[in-house]
């Protein structure tokens, strides 16, 4: 194939072959390594509180000073606000996105963390420290949305899903470091022991700010506030070409026609994304989108990450921060199979199959957790073990895919609304599990003392994840979003992977109305025949 990018219908469409690599590669590296970054301070912030709240100058300082403990009301708030202001964070992330930009929303997000970090290193007292966790998560809401809608619009449509995945394997990092920070300070015997792994964020705020300020706007930005000029000056940065290259116009011109005819049907504001109709199915796509991330809380894995180290130890598990380690260790390897296995299998299979393995493994470890004492060591091994393989389904899957799919399902006009609702119900149900989840495992006074046993909760709201998967994702794995656009218009998830190959295979644009009608009314053609042929086999 002659070098150079190819267009293919919407998207940064760059191929990779030829010179075209070097373009792609550099779109890969630079998203990746800047906008995913922002990963890392959700990743570090909850892997932080997990370690905090186990160590003995915290618990003093915050808590009982003669016991040195916290009451299940206190780690409740503790760990559960940061999502009090992740939830209003992403609500905000819109009009964010909307006003200034989603290159510059995602510095300014940084500035709100910083103020929020600083307030939890400074105080001494519950009040101030929780008050820094609501505006620290405020920040962490915000950059939820603004960076996956930053790579969505911004990476090309056959690395989209890889550079997206990103974002979660920097969540993974993040949680790794703050392990191993905790690790290494857990025993000072003075206020660094929790000061100096708090205090440490600034410097990944730090690292996102300065890198961002070198990206260029997404080019679906400019064009949406009628700013060509700037979208071909993106575009160009983002594909190594010149603005007025044919292959950029031809980019710019489908992401116009796509908006017009989004506005033509009127969708706007947050309400129009709860208007039910056809034919792009917005209703259905917005609750797609905040269900999986709901379905993704739901998973239980916050769990480990957020009371890990006090789950470990009361399962009778020594040396709990250093097992904490190690499940955060398997969550960064096994996030890069799933950055490779998302462009190679798919969103729809991996979800499925990664729902279907996490469901065994957590029954699996509420049973042996019911069936053994603490002492045995045997069933120690056997439960961290599961744990692990468990960590390992989820980073493989629902981890990174989740955040993929939400960056991929929306339509342009209504993009940032919609993203904004789905990450503000990944932080709705973060929060709901991480405040219920102290009642739910502890065994004090009013609590429901489970333990191991809140597994087979978990294991049951897997078994829901495989019947939404199937259900209502639709494999979107190598189209440009205004395919997938009018893959929603013309089919439903359980029956679209006929229309997605030939919108592949026909390498259709959203200018393309004759190829679309052609395409579509042969899909439904051949829907009908098959149907006839299934009623002559049944008479026969």
């Amino acid at each position: 194939m002659a070098g150079g990018p190819t267009s293919q219908g919407g998207g940064i469409k760059a191929d990779i072959a030829g010179n075209t690599f070097a373009g792609v590669l550099m779109v890969s590296n630079v998203l990746s390594m800047f906008a995913a970054f922002g990963g890392i301070l959700y990743g570090y912030d909850t892997g932080v509180i997990n370690g905090v709240q186990a160590m003995h100058d915290w618990l003093c300082t915050f808590g009982n000073s003669t016991t040195c403990t916290i009451t299940t009301l206190q780690q409740s708030l503790v760990v559960s606000v940061l999502s009090i202001g992740t939830f209003l964070g992403a609500l905000l992330g819109a009009p964010v996105a909307d006003i200034i930009g989603r290159k510059w929303g995602v510095v300014l997000s940084t500035l709100v963390f910083d103020v929020g970090v600083a307030m939890q290193t400074a105080s001494t007292g519950l009040g101030l420290f929780i008050a820094g966790r609501v505006i620290a998560g405020l920040g962490v809401g915000l950059i939820s949305v603004l960076v996956i809608m930053y790579q969505s619009e911004c990476a090309p449509k056959n690395l989209r899903g890889a550079i997206v995945s990103g974002y979660q394997w920097a969540i993974t990092i993040g949680l790794l470091l703050a392990a191993i920070v905790n690790n290494a300070t857990k025993n000072r015997p003075d206020h660094s022991s929790y000061r100096i792994p708090i205090a440490i964020q600034f410097i990944w705020a730090a690292i996102l700010a300065a890198g961002m300020t070198f990206l260029p706007e997404s080019p679906r930005y400019c064009v949406k506030n009628n700013n060509e000029e700037g979208a071909a000056v993106s575009l160009s940065r983002l594909l190594g070409l010149t603005p007025d290259d044919p292959i950029v116009q031809e980019e710019i011109n489908d992401i116009r026609v796509n908006l017009e005819e989004e506005k033509l049907m009127g969708a706007s504001g947050y309400l129009d994304c709860f208007k039910p109709g056809e034919p792009n199915k917005i209703l259905f796509r917005v609750c797609t989108g905040i269900a999986l991330q709901a379905w993704q809380q739901l998973t239980g894995i916050n769990f480990i990450f957020y009371f890990g180290t006090i789950f470990f130890e009361s399962a009778g598990i020594s040396n709990a921060f250093l097992i904490s380690v190690a499940t955060n260790v398997v969550n960064v390897g096994m996030t890069l199979p799933g950055i490779y296995g998302v462009e190679r299998f798919g969103r729809r299979k991996l979800l499925i199959y990664g729902a279907i393995g996490m469901c065994v493994c957590e029954f699996i470890v509420a049973i042996v957790g019911v069936s053994l004492p603490t002492s045995n060591v045997h069933g120690q091994k056997v439960l961290v073990a599961f744990v692990c393989i468990y960590i390992a389904f989820f980073a493989s899957t629902w981890g990174p895919i989740a955040w993929v799919v939400v960056g991929e399902i929306f339509p342009l006009n209504v993009r940032a609304k919609a993203m904004s609702l789905s990450s503000a119900s990944n932080w709705l149900w973060n929060w709901a599990i991480s405040f219920a989840t102290p009642y739910l495992v502890n065994s004090g006074k009013g609590d429901a003392g489970l333990h191991v046993k809140v597994f087979f909760i978990w294991g049951s709201t897997c078994f829901c994840c495989i019947i939404f998967a199937y259900l209502c994702v639709p494999e979107t794995k190598g189209l440009s979003l205004e395919q997938v656009d009018i893959l929603y218009q013309h089919s439903w998830p359980i029956n679209s992977r006929q229309l997605r190959d030939r919108l592949i295979a026909e390498d259709v644009h959203a200018s393309d109305s004759h190829k679309i009608a052609m395409i579509t009314g042969q899909q439904h053609m051949d829907a009908s025949a098959s149907s006839k042929e299934d009623h002559l086999d049944e008479k026969v």
